[in-house]
C-alpha cells in the first residue's frame, strides 16, 4: 500500500476514496471537513479535539473512557431526540407531534429571514429551499412510494440526495429556485400524508412489511419493513432541521 511520509497534502480533496483501515500518525487535520464518512470502529488516540463539531448516528462513542451511555447521553440533554426511536405506533404518532412543532418554529424563524438568505448555501450545505425539497422526496420516497404503494409519487421540485444516482424516473432539478411559499405548500401536504399514515398505524403494522412496489425509482423495487421506512423519516425530519437551524446562526452573524 502506498506511504505519504512528511508530505504536505494542505487543501486535499479526497472524493469517494477508500480509505479503510489507514493508520494516521502526528497527521495534522486542523480545519479538516469530513462529510459523509464512514468512521466505524474507528480509534483515535493522543488526540486534541478543540470546536469540534460532530453530528450523525452516533451510537457506543467513547470519549476518554466514558461511553455516551454511562452518564453523558445524548438523549439526556434534549430528551426529544430520545423520542425520535420509537417501540411502538403511539410513539410515532408522539414523535410526529414533535416534529410538527419543532419544524413550525424552525419556519416562523425562516420568515424572518431575507428570501435570498433561504438560497443561500452554508459551508457547502444544502440551503434551507434545498432542505424542504429534499424532506419532501423523503416523503415521497419512502411513505407515498414504499409505504403508500403510490408508483411514481414524485413532484418536479423533489431533491433526491447527492449520493444518490440519477434515476431516470425521479426528478433532480439543481437549478430551480421556488420560493419559501410553493415549498411550503409541498411540505404541507407531505406532512399531511405523514401524519394520516401514522393516525392509522397500529403495532401490528408496525412490524409489518411493506406491498411490493416493483417500478423502478427509489428507494429500490421491492418490499421493506413499516418500521424501517417510518424511522428513515423521523431521521431525516430530525437532523435536517438542527442542520437547518445550525445554518441559520451562520447566516444570522455573517457580516453580509
Amino acid at each position: 500500500m502506498p506511504e505519504f511520509n512528511s508530505e504536505n497534502m494542505t487543501g486535499s480533496r479526497f472524493e469517494d476514496v477508500l480509505l479503510a483501515d489507514a493508520q494516521f500518525h502526528r497527521a495534522d487535520l486542523t480545519g479538516a471537513s469530513f462529510r459523509l464518512v464512514d468512521l466505524t470502529g474507528v480509534t483515535i488516540r493522543g488526540a486534541a479535539l478543540v470546536n469540534m463539531d460532530l453530528s450523525g448516528m452516533i451510537e457506543n462513542l467513547r470519549v476518554n473512557g466514558v461511553g455516551l451511555n454511562q452518564g453523558h447521553d445524548v438523549d439526556a440533554v434534549d430528551p426529544e431526540r430520545a423520542k425520535m426511536s420509537p417501540a411502538d405506533a403511539a410513539g410515532y404518532r408522539e414523535a410526529w407531534d414533535i416534529l410538527e412543532r419543532l419544524w413550525s418554529e424552525t419556519v416562523e424563524r425562516a420568515r424572518g429571514l431575507a428570501p435570498e438568505l433561504l438560497h443561500e448555501r452554508v459551508d457547502g450545505e444544502w440551503s434551507f429551499i434545498e432542505t424542504l425539497r429534499h424532506l419532501v422526496f423523503a416523503t415521497d420516497a419512502w411513505v407515498k412510494r414504499a409505504i403508500l404503494g403510490v408508483r411514481s409519487p414524485w413532484d418536479p421540485l423533489d431533491l433526491p440526495h447527492d449520493e444518490m444516482p440519477d434515476e431516470p424516473s425521479v426528478p433532480r432539478d439543481l437549478d430551480a429556485r421556488p420560493s419559501l411559499g410553493e415549498v411550503l405548500a409541498l411540505r404541507a401536504d407531505r406532512m399531511a400524508t405523514v401524519r394520516q399514515v401514522l393516525a392509522g398505524l397500529t403495532d401490528e403494522k408496525l412490524a409489518g412489511m411493506t406491498e411490493p412496489v416493483m417500478e423502478p425509482g427509489y428507494p429500490e423495487p421491492g418490499s421493506f419493513a413499516v418500521r424501517r421506512c417510518l424511522q428513515a423519516i423521523l431521521n431525516e425530519e430530525w437532523e435536517h432541521r438542527l442542520y437547518a437551524e445550525r445554518d441559520f446562526d451562520a447566516l444570522e452573524a455573517s457580516p453580509s
